[in-house]
């Protein structure tokens, strides 16, 4: 069973049941908000800004993934694909790395500051999905809508929301409800508290759900 917590901003906190753990893209304060102290094995930096390479909050001598590519460590597959932070091909942001994890028989994926429109050929990629952790704040990335096509190509079991604006973000970015609004109120779960467990098992490839989650209290 592998537990997800988001940390704020497009920040997670992935445990393996052995204990490996995975930090995604920690923050800076410019953010508008610190990031809480974590501790990891291993860290993934999808591009090289501030608010998603501050390598020096992470405790624990992690292992840092900052170049697609394929690596196993602590017994978790982790697969980086180069894609762009624009849909220029990287002139106005440059590159994005999207980070797909198998972490207890799971496959997570992160899609960093994914900024290109939904195309077949990194769609084919990156399937299958169980857990899609993806921006869907607009101005720096893609937006709500774009970031409903993800989805709806990818087919992902669950989808969990980063990125976007909260009542301390100073980011001129929207707020979750316009990519709420995209679904179905059923197939929302809004989860008291910042974190979520999942086990292979709970997974049909049915539908796909959205899970809202609290960020992390310090």
């Amino acid at each position: 069973m592998v537990k997800i917590t988001w940390l704020g901003h497009s920040s997670f906190r992935l445990e393996e049941s052995t204990g490996t753990t995975v930090v995604t893209d920690p923050y800076h304060s410019n953010v508008g908000y610190d990031m809480p102290a974590a501790e990891a094995d291993i860290v993934t930096v999808s591009h090289k800004h501030e608010d998603h390479n501050n390598i020096e909050n992470i405790s624990g001598s992690p292992t840092v993934i900052t170049r697609a590519g394929a690596y196993e460590i602590g017994g978790v597959h982790i697969l980086g694909s180069h894609t762009f932070h624009d849909d220029s091909k990287g002139a106005q942001r440059g590159d994005n790395i999207v980070f797909k994890y198998r972490m207890d028989g799971v496959d997570v994926c992160h899609m960093g500051d994914i900024g290109e429109e939904c195309n077949a050929i990194l769609v084919e990629m990156l399937m299958p999905v169980n857990v899609l952790l993806i921006p869907v704040g607009g101005t720096y990335t893609i937006d709500a809508k774009q970031a409903k096509e993800y989805v709806d190509r990818i087919m992902p079991d669950v989808v969990i929301p980063m990125h976007y604006k909260t009542k301390d973000c100073d980011f001129d970015i929207d707020k979750v409800g316009e990519f709420l609004d995209l679904f179905d109120d059923e197939n929302i779960v809004y989860v008291d508290g910042a974190s979520v467990d999942f086990d292979r098992a709970d997974f049909d490839g049915e539908e796909t759900k959205v899970f809202v989650l609290e960020k992390v209290s310090k």
